[in-house]
């Protein structure tokens, strides 16, 4: 039998009717702003990141969790020593500021939020500091400031084994003319920049198909590593790429990071167009390993991980070529994958070359 996200316990659906409710009520606040000298843009709930408008700059603001990666930390720990916990930092602070970036926003200040069940979580110093290493490195790759953060102990709520990592982040953009508004025209190429693996999404799944194997983590994926070992690969930070394009005049009228639900994030733009994807690069082995071991049918998989894809910028074509330099520039591997079209009032995106249709119904976080 198949596996599926939702048969792990993760049903998109009711998680996004809950983030739409909280959209309805959260706009309805909107008027605080004014007495702070600010106030918010139109179409900007639903977004990855809130912004807030003053008369030069915007500033912009997101708050993301880790999910469960850090517990195949722990697993991985216990089955053969090797401790994780300093890609586990960068991938706290990757998951933040990639979601700020698609605002056109460069972080500024980044916070931790790391609530555990007894505090006695950090008197395993080894495991702390590699935490802590890898947070101030997921920050000097973004070229932001660890501002701060907070350590609850929350007992009741968080296992007393675990920790739950989050934190938030602020951005700024200026000249106000560098925001990424979603500004996409039929014709527009899509640019993809390559993930590390599954980064920060479909943990769930991962670890339940590691209860099934027989080697669990051990498991080789068929590319010298084990399975443990390519999960918590740390994730790819796209910063460089946001900002190499700004400072080589590049505009970039939409971005997506590529994370929950897969490659329907590709359609979050609110405006209905066709994303072609014309270029697709054989998956990794880590996901030709998932997909065997769950099993994990076809669709599934594209609907629920990046599948070697963390990043997509939505550009005009005569920019396409510059677009895929300045992001290799940076240290990013990426291709042009397909195009944008129009047509009528279709929202959906198309691989023509896997047979695969996603419609405009399969995401709704608006």
């Amino acid at each position: 039998m198949a596996l599926s996200y939702e048969a792990s316990g993760v049903r998109y659906d009711q998680l996004d009717a809950f983030k739409r409710a909280c959209q309805r009520a959260a706009g309805a606040t909107a008027s605080a702003l004014g007495s702070h000298g600010y106030r918010e843009p139109p179409a900007v709930r639903g977004e990855s990141a809130y912004l807030l408008e003053a008369e030069d700059h915007y500033l912009a603001h997101v708050e993301e969790g880790l999910g469960t990666k850090n517990l195949a930390a722990d697993a991985v720990r216990v089955a053969g020593g090797r401790c994780f916990y300093r890609e586990i930092g960068i991938d706290t602070v990757a998951t933040i500021v990639n979601d700020l970036i698609t605002c056109g926003a460069l972080p500024v200040s980044v916070a931790m939020h790391a609530a555990v069940g007894d505090s006695s979580w950090f008197a395993d110093e080894a495991r702390a500091q590699h935490l802590v290493e890898g947070f101030a490195e997921g920050c000097r790759q973004a070229g932001a400031v660890w501002g701060g953060g907070e350590t609850p102990t929350l007992r009741g709520i968080v296992e007393a084994p675990a920790i739950v990592l989050a934190g938030s982040a602020v951005g700024r953009i200026a000249p106000k003319n560098l925001r990424i508004t979603g500004d996409v025209h039929d014709g527009d190429a899509i640019i993809f920049l390559a993930s590390s693996g599954v980064q920060t999404n479909g943990l769930t799944l991962c670890r339940k198909i590691a209860d099934q194997l027989p080697q669990g983590y051990q498991t080789p994926v068929g590319d010298g590593r084990t399975y443990g070992e390519a999960l918590l690969a740390p994730s790819v930070i796209y910063v460089a790429f946001v900002r190499e394009c700004q400072r080589r005049g590049l505009k970039l009228n939409y971005v997506a990071h590529v994370t929950g639900h897969g490659w329907r994030k590709l359609m979050r733009l609110d405006e209905p167009f066709v994303y072609e994807i014309t270029e697709v690069r054989t998956a990794p082995a880590l996901f030709r390993f998932l997909m065997k071991a769950g099993p994990i049918e076809l669709r599934e998989a594209y609907a629920t991980f990046n599948m070697g894809v963390g990043f997509a910028a939505f550009v005009a074509p005569e920019l396409a070529d510059a677009t895929v330099e300045a992001a290799r520039s940076a240290g990013y591997d990426a291709w042009r994958a397909g195009r944008v079209g129009k047509q009528g009032g279709r929202k959906a995106v198309v691989v023509p070359a896997l047979g695969l249709t996603f419609e405009g119904h399969t995401l709704q976080v608006r």
